[in-house]
Parts: C-alpha cells; sequence; structure tokens
C-alpha cells in the first residue's frame, strides 16, 4: 500500500475511533459531570498562608481543565491565568484570614511581561504589612526574577539558582523544508520583517541579529535594575555575577545577597511555624491558589463595567477554534458587544499576540474604531503585541506596555509554499490545471508561482503594508514618514517602544483598567468582566477529550513522522499574507 492510501486510512480510522471515544467519554464521565460544575463553597481558615505554586502554564486567562484529576492525557495539566491570579493576590491582601503568601516557583512558563504583573501585584501585597517569602530547590532565571518580590528568599543549601543573563533562541526550518522538497516563495516589506528567515536562513540575519541584541539587552537592563531595588546589590555587581557565572552553587548565592538564607524543608518549615505563631507543623494552615480564588465572590453585575477583552494568541480568520487562537469574526462579535452594552462605560483590549493574518488584523481594528467612537479604549500589552498584535492596539485611545513587551514589527510578509515536489517525490501525487486567463489559482501548493503571479502577490503586499504603516500613524498621530522610520518589521521593546512613540506610557495591566476607568468617569465604582467567557463545563470537557484523543491517534499512527507533522502544521499557518511577529523566539 502507497504512503498516502495508508495515511489517508489512518485518518478514516482515526476519525472514526474519534467518534467512538467521544461517545465512551460522554457516557463514562457524564455521571460525574453534576458533581465537577457544582462547586463547593471554599472557607478560609484564620490564620491562613495563600501558597502559589506557578510552575504551571501561564497564561493571559485561566482556563479551567475538566480532566483534572483524572487518569486521562491532559489530566495533568496545570494552567494559570496572570488576571485572575492578580485578582486573588489583591483579594489576599485585605482578607484578615491571610497572613502572608508563601512562592513556590521553580519553572514558571510565562514569558517576562506576565512574571512582572504578578511581580508587581506581590510587591504590592506587602504594601499591607503581610509578608510574602519564598522558597524552592531550584529556581530558573525567570523564577529568580519573580522571587525577588519576596521579602525573604530561602533556598535549599545543595539547590541551584540559574542567574548567568538572558538568551533567545529562534528554531530555523530550511533544511527540513529541503528535506520534505518544499520550496517557500516569499514575499516581504522591511529590512527587518525577518519573519521569513527560518524559511530560508538557517541562521540570522545581521539586521536580525542588530534587532534582536538591542531587544534583550533592553530588557535585561530592566530585569536588573528590578531586581537591584529589591536586593540592594548594585547593577554593575549583579552584571558581573551573572556575565562571569559567579553563582554555581547555593552557598555562593548566599554569599552574593542574591538569596537570605539556605535552609532544608523543616527549617523553613520552622520559618513559617514562628510567623504564624504556632508550634507544630501539623496547625499551619495552606490554602492553594486555586481553592482560594473560589472563596470569594466572583462577577457581579453592575451599571458601570469595564469590559476586559483578552486577545491572545495568534490571529487567524473565523472563530478561535483552540485557547492559542485570535478568531477575527469572533473577536469582531466581543468588541461589538462590549461597544453597544450600555452597562459597560469603557473597554481595556488586553493583547498578547504575536500576530498573524493580515485581513483579520485589519477586521478586529476596524471594530475597535467603531467602539472608540462610543467609549474609551485602552490597549494594555502583555509578553507580545507585534505586527498584527500592535495592529489591534495602535487604533486605541492610549497604549499600556511592560518595560519587557515586545512590540512593534509594523511589517508584512507573505509566504506560499510550492509542494509539487514534496507531492510528486514523497508521495507519488501529481496536479495539472486549465484556466480560463493567465492567472490561475492564487493560493496553489501544487505548483510553483508564475513571474506575473509572484509580482501580483508583491505588488499587494506592498498596498498592505501602507495602509498597515498609515492607519499606525494615524493611530499614533504621527507624520507618515515618521512612522516608517519606526517601522520596517522591526521589533523593539516597551521602553525603546515608548522613546519611539510607539506606546503611550510603561505600566501593566492595573494601570490600563484606572485609565479606562479615569475615562469613563467611574473611578470610584465599577467591576470587571472579562472576555471571552468560558465555556459550559460540559462542552469544554468534551473538547478537551476530542482534542486529547486526536492528538494520542496522530502520534500512534506517524510514530517517528510525528515531529515532522507538527513542524508542518505549524508552516501552514504561514501560507498567504501575514501580519506577524517577524520570528518565533524564546527568551530564558
Amino acid at each position: 500500500m502507497s504512503f498516502g492510501k495508508a495515511f489517508f486510512s489512518s485518518c478514516l480510522g482515526a476519525l472514526t475511533a474519534l467518534v467512538v471515544f467521544t461517545i465512551l467519554s460522554i457516557i463514562i464521565f457524564g455521571a460525574i459531570v453534576g458533581g465537577m460544575t457544582s462547586e463547593t463553597e471554599v472557607v478560609v481558615a484564620e490564620n491562613s498562608v495563600l501558597h502559589l505554586e506557578l510552575d504551571g502554564e501561564i497564561s493571559e486567562l485561566q482556563k479551567e481543565n475538566p480532566l483534572a484529576g483524572l487518569p486521562v492525557p491532559g489530566g495533568d495539566q496545570i494552567n494559570i491565568g496572570v488576571l485572575q491570579l492578580k485578582q486573588a493576590i489583591a483579594h489576599a491582601k485585605t482578607d484578615a484570614n491571610i497572613q502572608g503568601i508563601y512562592l513556590d516557583v521553580s519553572y514558571p512558563q510565562a514569558g517576562f511581561s506576565s512574571l512582572e504583573e504578578i511581580r508587581e501585584s506581590l510587591i504590592d501585597f506587602r504594601t499591607s504589612g503581610k509578608w510574602v517569602i519564598s522558597y524552592g530547590e531550584v529556581m530558573s532565571e525567570p523564577a529568580y526574577y519573580l522571587a525577588t518580590a519576596a521579602h525573604k528568599i530561602y533556598l535549599n543549601p545543595e539547590g541551584d539558582i540559574e542567574f548567568n543573563g538572558l538568551t533567545v533562541d529562534i528554531g530555523f526550518f530550511k533544511r527540513m523544508l529541503n528535506k520534505l522538497e518544499i520550496k517557500p516563495q516569499v514575499f516581504r516589506v522591511g529590512e527587518y520583517k525577518s519573519a521569513v528567515e527560518p524559511f530560508l536562513l538557517e541562521q540570522m540575519s545581521p539586521e536580525n541579529r542588530l534587532q534582536l541584541t538591542e531587544l534583550i539587552n533592553s530588557i535585561y537592563d530592566h530585569v536588573l535594575n528590578r531586581i537591584s531595588q529589591e536586593r540592594a546589590v548594585p547593577v554593575e555587581k549583579l552584571r558581573d555575577i551573572a556575565d562571569n557565572m559567579l553563582v554555581r552553587d547555593a552557598s555562593a548565592a548566599l554569599e552574593m545577597n542574591l538569596v537570605d538564607s539556605l535552609l532544608y524543608k523543616d527549617q523553613f518549615d520552622a520559618v513559617l511555624k514562628q510567623k504564624l505563631g504556632v508550634d507544630e507543623t501539623r496547625d499551619m494552615k495552606f490554602i492553594s491558589y486555586g481553592k482560594y480564588r473560589k472563596s470569594f465572590s466572583g462577577y457581579k453585575k453592575s451599571k458601570n463595567e469595564i469590559a476586559v477583552i483578552v486577545a491572545e494568541g495568534t490571529i487567524m480568520p473565523g472563530e478561535g477554534e483552540s485557547d492559542d487562537v485570535i478568531g477575527g469574526e469572533e473577536f469582531v462579535e466581543e468588541i461589538r458587544k462590549a461597544r453597544e452594552d450600555d452597562d459597560v462605560k469603557a473597554i481595556v483590549l488586553r493583547v498578547n499576540s504575536p500576530g498573524g493574518e493580515f485581513r483579520a488584523s485589519d477586521m478586529i481594528w476596524r471594530e475597535v474604531q467603531l467602539a472608540k467612537k462610543a467609549k474609551p479604549i485602552i490597549a494594555s500589552m502583555g509578553d507580545y503585541a507585534t505586527s498584527g498584535g500592535y495592529y489591534l492596539s495602535m487604533g486605541c485611545d492610549t497604549i499600556v506596555a511592560q518595560p519587557h513587551t515586545i512590540t512593534g514589527s509594523i511589517g508584512i510578509f507573505g509566504v506560499m509554499f510550492d509542494m509539487s515536489d514534496f507531492l510528486g517525490n514523497k508521495l507519488g501525487i501529481t496536479f495539472d490545471e486549465v484556466r480560463t486567463g493567465k492567472f490561475g489559482e492564487m493560493y496553489t501548493v501544487t505548483r510553483p508561482l508564475s513571474d506575473t503571479e509572484k509580482q501580483f502577490w508583491q505588488r499587494s503586499l506592498d498596498k498592505h503594508y501602507e495602509t498597515f504603516a498609515t492607519k499606525a500613524a494615524e493611530g499614533r498621530d504621527m507624520p507618515l514618514e515618521e512612522l516608517k522610520k519606526v517601522a520596517s518589521g522591526r521589533v523593539w521593546t516597551g521602553v525603546q517602544a515608548k522613546e519611539h512613540k510607539l506606546v503611550d506610557m510603561l505600566g501593566g495591566f492595573d494601570d490600563a483598567v484606572r485609565i479606562a476607568a479615569v475615562k469613563a468617569g467611574i473611578e470610584k465604582d465599577y467591576k470587571l468582566k472579562f472576555f471571552p467567557q468560558e465555556r459550559p463545563f460540559f462542552e469544554e470537557l468534551v473538547s478537551r477529550l476530542e482534542e486529547n484523543a486526536k492528538v494520542q491517534l496522530v502520534k500512534e499512527e506517524l510514530g517517528d513522522l510525528y515531529p515532522w507533522y507538527t513542524q508542518f502544521e505549524k508552516i501552514k499557518t504561514f501560507q498567504g499574507e501575514q501580519a506577524r511577529m517577524p520570528f518565533e523566539l524564546t527568551i530564558h
């Protein structure tokens, strides 16, 4: 049997198995749905400690895992929402039953802007006179940055702290595409629009290396300054420690004043007992973040609401089919509902996106303009607000960015993948076509584009770049030529973006909310309402089961080919015109 027939037969079998698995899952878990959907009231005991374990995936809004605790794939996944976590810390600040916070973090899965939001909330919590203490055996660089928000940092005597500066990693696909015999046909505008580099090169271009060097140094300068403020260690000393990797064990971390004491867990428990005024370990009362956020009342309807619309993920046309996709039509509808709701007096657009499809970004931009005419709309930038993510933000009344935020990337590119050799040589599938004119199917992957078609695509990109730049200049009240000097697809940190007038102020989500409340004249009385709202429990349960079943079945069928499949699925999202961050990077 040929690979193609085997593959399509496997897909059919997978679909059948998926249907059967879904039905069985509904029957098996249907009996427990009622119990899982009804929340038991959580009562916080007196003299309690809020225990924050922050080693899970950290996103903007918390997605409750309906499979949590069940012996199924995905049952052990932990998701922490930055915005809900901030609310919990703020509530704990005034909760008489909470004496302090025990920060437990080793490897947080979040960008530095998200960590900054949490860190600022912890520092604000300390103004109540309550304590925050951190303890761990191992701390990555991001974990240590978060831990410096605590009054005291305790480390296991045999523990480790990573403190050697930041690194940026970028993946390149050229060799993989060569092996698959897939040819990228690339169109771009802007010398820094390096999103296409992973398809064409095996390492960074000089322009990309320049912008990344400046970007990571800007982020690191801010990190060192903030650590210096809390640890009373000069920035120059911190830089020397990192550059020469002087902290190689726990003793060195103590000597360099990066931590306060080296304690085993029982010794740390003794510190907690002293703070709580108890003699026995069993008398210490801890409450987890997950339980604590259920202990206080959630949203209550108000005549003065601020709608918080969270745009997190890649921008794509249509409805968002997963948690990491911003569906153009879906978000247009969310903004429209907030615009037309008389109880919503202002909107905060929370953006954490590397961008995505150009037209979907423009659709959302248009709805932002309509909302802006009706009520204040403030942009709050998270870890990323680049390209399409900046497109969503640039028309708002005010743009607030964290110093670590990666933003800008005002540019556009297009990729059309010629897969004719892959299909013919790897799968044995060939294509031919008949057309009525000299232009064929413009989104084809079955043949290379003609020179005339390539010229069409480049002209289209040039036009859309002018549209992007013009709208950005209008939104920022800048001359077009001045805007273009900081465009060309280049990315900036929040600090750099403010210097170039691409954002209005440096700050976090709370600052954006305050600005929205003041502009709406409701600063003394308002409620936050988050969108998109969570799906009903049963709908989310079925969706998770289907997705997990699909992944498991594809893995089993493809075996060693599965990594190739996932890379190809990612590459497919780049097809066509994109307003997207010029690379996928990881800062660690």
